[in-house]
């Protein structure tokens, strides 16, 4: 959270972060996994931790002791060399140093997990701004903050909650991270200190983390009110389709300790709370387990060994079913489509996966792509009316949805182009963010720049990925415009394309674009998409 902080939502894009130093080495293997996981919230190609002591531990502890053998014959390569740690500065781009000694527990948000507020100093910046002081929910768990450990340490909170007398002011959630981590848990009795404290157990599956939470039964007229949670994404409408709802990310103690006072603005380092009995008592730090003491166990993992051959496997989807469609291949662009484009929108300022393909209630429709399509680029801005949802449609010259003008463009045979802004895509690694306009027919997205997982699955569904070489060209995008990528035949690696920008007064501009394309995914390309070409070679 607080290189999120340092580095912004962008800061990271196109850098692979290394964590390296004795507060490094001192973390626990899924310590180092929740943060790594936050590095797609800084917008980093990977994030990385030298191979330590940490991950042998947690190898053998999940029985994966083969593999920590291998590890450890080569350890010395899975890690920098001692000169790279003794001098970084050169050898890194850039050195960012957090002494951890210090750090102060943080509270990113809302809206975005870069802005950081430090515990103690809430009130004043959340008056100030008119974030909702009372906190209606603290939710621990999905893919980011859910192992064990964190589990553990956030009971120890819990547990202290009991024995003092203290009761919760908020709601309060719990999501394990697997089903191996929710039944090891409640068999050392971690999700009984929980529910004695009147939590909900939720499902170990994504939840609210991604918008699968009907909390309201109309969500666009749901009051203003903080939530305060301990995984990664908190974009407006994300957790429960409520645009009021201000989330606010913490650490797994710190959304216990919040969820137990119900105030934002609660520091359990100074400030006390009033017991049952009218008494003034504190929290004391948290402790918990690395891993289990008795180790991990599960009795259903719920997978099941596929069969050797599955070529006679046939898989049977009613034709007339809302909720699943076989997906056909798509077909491959060929430059000849990349003439005559039009545009479909120019989205204007932040656009995430969640302004791309909205969850909550979509979900349902994850296994229909046409039907899931039609929530395609809804949330985005358009930049020149500044609403969502409402775009010209150049054959008719008439304003109306983005997915039912796209559908018109797609009828006529006639393929689009998105314009976006800085870090297009930022957020989930949501496939359906690429598919879903893939299959409507936009051919090319063209940004200042990309978030990196929504950029590989542009490539992936045998789409053009273009950043603008220059980011003032994104100006000259205007909304009658149509589109021709003119040496579309000469795609290759390294090799700028140059696209000719037709206005409706006949007018042109030459823009030239880049792109990072290997010829791997030069091959995904010409096959339509990365799926196209496995199919082919294991046909």
């Amino acid at each position: 959270m607080k290189v999120a902080e340092i580095l912004t939502v962008k800061g990271g894009t196109g850098a692979i972060v290394e964590y390296f130093g004795p507060g490094a080495t001192s973390m626990s293997c899924t310590g180092k996994g929740t943060i790594c996981n936050m590095g797609a919230e800084i917008g980093a190609t990977t994030s990385t931790f030298g191979y330590d002591e940490s991950m042998e531990r947690y190898l053998r502890a999940t029985d994966r002791e083969d593999v920590a053998d291998e590890a450890n014959k080569v350890k010395e390569h899975l890690t920098a060399d001692a000169e790279v740690y003794a001098n970084p500065e050169q050898y890194f781009d850039q050195v960012i140093e957090i002494n951890l000694s210090e750090l102060k527990p943080l509270l990113n948000g809302p809206f975005t997990p870069d802005l950081a507020t430090e515990v103690g100093t809430m009130t004043d910046k959340a008056t100030e701004n008119g974030w909702p002081l009372a906190v209606e929910w603290g939710l621990i768990g999905s893919c980011t903050n859910s192992s064990y450990e964190d589990l553990s340490r956030a009971s120890s909170i819990a547990q202290q909650a009991l024995d003092k007398k203290l009761k919760t002011k908020a709601e309060f959630g719990i999501n394990p991270g697997s089903e191996q981590v929710r039944y090891t848990t409640e068999r050392d009795g971690i999700l009984d200190i929980f529910e004695k404290l009147d939590a909900k157990i939720f499902t170990n599956a994504c939840g609210p983390c991604i918008g699968q939470w009907g909390r309201y039964e109309d969500p666009k007229n749901a009051p203003k009110n903080s939530i305060v949670h301990s995984f990664n994404r908190n974009f407006a409408k994300r957790a429960d389709g409520n645009p009021n709802t201000h989330a606010f990310v913490a650490s797994p103690e710190m959304t216990a300790a919040i969820a137990i006072a119900g105030r934002l603005d609660f520091n359990p380092l100074t400030d006390k709370l009033i017991n049952e009995d009218g008494e003034e008592v504190m929290l004391d730090e948290p402790t918990g387990w690395e891993l289990p003491p008795k180790g991990f166990e599960v009795k259903e993992n719920g997978y099941e060994d596929p069969l050797e051959d599955g070529s006679g496997v046939e898989v049977k989807v009613a034709s007339d079913s809302e909720r699943l469609q076989l997906l056909e291949p798509f077909v491959p662009i060929k430059a000849s489509d990349l003439q005559g484009m039009k545009l479909l929108i120019k989205a204007f300022g932040k656009c995430t996966t969640d302004h791309i393909s909205m969850a909550g209630p979509w979900l349902r429709f994850r296994g229909h792509l046409d039907n899931i399509a039609n929530n395609t680029l809804i949330g985005a801005v358009n930049a020149f009316n500044k609403k969502t949802n409402f775009v010209k449609n150049q054959l008719t010259g008439e304003y109306g949805g983005v997915p039912d003008t796209q559908r018109e463009y797609k009828k006529e045979g006639i393929m689009t182009v998105v314009v976006g802004d800085h870090n297009y895509g930022e957020g989930s690694s949501r496939e359906h963010a690429a598919m879903q306009p893939r299959h409507l027919g936009v051919a090319v997205v063209i940004v200042k720049s990309f978030a990196r997982i929504h950029e590989t699955n542009l490539k992936k569904q045998g789409m053009l990925a273009l950043t603008f070489a220059n980011e003032d060209d994104y100006d000259l995008i205007q909304e009658d415009d149509t589109f021709n990528i003119v040496d579309a035949a000469e795609f290759a690696p390294d090799k700028p394309l140059t696209l000719e920008v037709v206005h409706a007064d006949g007018s042109k501009d030459t823009i030239i674009t880049n792109h990072s394309y290997n010829h791997a995914q030069i091959k995904w390309f010409n096959e339509g998409s990365a799926l196209n070409l496995i199919k082919k070679q294991n046909a």
